[in-house]
């Protein structure tokens, strides 16, 4: 009897932590400051705060503040210098050459710590990613939509099957409008969740990062841009009633970073070209601009010894600049450390306000934008209160009109697994209790 009682118990815990689901949204680049705008229209997102919890303050996101990096934070619990993602890809070093981005690389190589979803799938739960990042061939997602979808997919064979979106679309996604493309992703997770109901979903918008890199924060463009992002969290709220798992799941509705304004730029290859840096062999430095900061490597290993010593120089005095941070000062603002082998490199430049670096190899250092323009920019050190981001949890085991005033984004993942059952070890973020049941 006492046997078939520990039996009953342990079917009826498992039971229980698979009827578990956890739906995260991330809307790239929505600002804790246009949350915090009366004026933004944002009715859903509204109405999850005053049922569910949030963090007025906003969401503090890792250096340095662009899409990878923090979507890896926000599934890992810890900063760049633990899960090594960088850039929106893997940084890829070529002997006197620039240092180049690449962005499809499988997950188990870019990715160098444990993530949410490692976890909750090998406890036997199912998941899912719709135009997730740092997410290419992850063996421990069961359904995946991918930024760029793949023909072969199960996901976009049944799509296909069902009318939801056309072989002809997936064909021609990348040349698809923006805004296009995110209406297919929502949809391709509203499917997900009726027919597939994961315990965990991780989801992507990224219209309102494309806008407001075109027209810059506070245009009308970003504005409908975040409304338009709204609606489309509403259909997946839509698509957890019909699926009939709304009052067991957990919603978070999240974002990378926030955005700046920028009135000049700043090319700091072309600094690097006017101090004899570029040679017809190739370049000796090199700096990967990411908007609020550039990262610069030395390129040609035969002049490390030379130039080390010389690469803060180089631009101390250069207007816009603000902070010149060396590797001393790495681990503080949560880089790795450098190395010829590292991914990191071996400066950081970070822009004053107003001001965003740029890609340009030739011309002046410093170019003012067109008088009326905007530059949208992220990137920025994650001191920029610019960069705060926004954390909305909503449903299943929040406790409701819970506020934060703010919270750091490697916060989410062990959130998520204390609401799935789990427990994240090793980790730097911590499990935001006073929200939780």
């Amino acid at each position: 009897m006492k046997t078939a009682w520990i039996v009953c118990l342990l079917v009826t815990c498992a039971f229980a932590q698979s009827d578990r689901h956890v739906v995260v949204i991330s809307i790239d680049g929505f600002a804790n400051a246009a949350l915090q705008n009366p004026d933004t229209s944002a009715p859903t997102l509204r109405r999850l705060i005053r049922e569910g919890a949030t963090a007025t303050g906003g969401m503090i996101p890792v250096n340095p503040t662009v899409t990878w990096p923090n979507h890896t934070a926000i599934v890992t619990g810890v900063d760049a210098s633990r899960h090594g993602v960088l850039y929106n890809g893997l940084p890829v070093r070529t002997p006197s050459k620039p240092v180049r981005v690449e962005p499809s690389v499988a997950k188990t190589e870019l990715v160098q710590a444990p993530t949410v979803y490692d976890l909750a799938h090998s406890a036997g739960m199912k998941t899912a990613e719709v135009d997730w990042v740092a997410i290419e061939n992850a063996r421990e997602i069961d359904w995946s939509f991918f930024e760029i979808p793949k023909p072969e997919s199960t996901v976009v064979r049944e799509m296909i099957g069902a009318g939801l979106v056309t072989a002809d679309q997936i064909q021609r996604f990348t040349k698809l409008p923006i805004a296009l493309r995110d209406e297919i992703w929502t949809e391709a997770a509203a499917y997900i969740l009726r027919a597939h109901r994961p315990n965990l979903l991780l989801y992507h918008l990224l219209t309102t990062d494309s806008v407001q890199h075109r027209y810059g924060t506070g245009a009308l463009a970003a504005q409908t841009a975040l409304a338009l992002a709204d609606k489309h969290v509403q259909q997946l709220l839509d698509a957890l009633q019909t699926a009939g798992i709304l009052a067991r799941t957990t919603v978070f509705v999240v974002s990378d970073h926030g955005f700046h304004n920028a009135k000049k730029l700043i090319e700091p290859n072309a600094l690097l070209r006017q101090k004899g840096l570029s040679q017809t062999s190739g370049w000796d430095v090199w700096a990967i601009p990411e908007g609020g900061t550039a990262m610069v490597y030395i390129t040609n290993e035969a002049r490390r010894a030379e130039l080390t010593p010389k690469l803060r120089g180089l631009f101390e005095g250069v207007e816009g600049i603000e902070t010149i941070i060396g590797p001393g000062e790495f681990k503080q603002h949560g880089f790795p450390p450098p190395g010829p082998k590292s991914r990191m490199a071996d400066l950081v430049l970070a822009a004053a306000e107003g001001y965003a670096f740029a890609g340009a190899i030739d011309g002046p250092v410093v170019i003012p934008i067109a008088p009326g323009a905007n530059s949208g920019n992220h990137g920025y050190l994650r001191s920029m209160p610019d960069m705060r981001a926004i954390f909305i949890a909503w449903g299943n085991g929040i406790r409701p009109g819970s506020t934060l005033n703010e919270i750091h984004n490697i916060d989410v993942a062990p959130t998520i697994a204390r609401l799935l059952g789990l427990e994240m070890k090793n980790i730097d973020g911590r499990v935001l209790t006073e929200i939780l049941k």
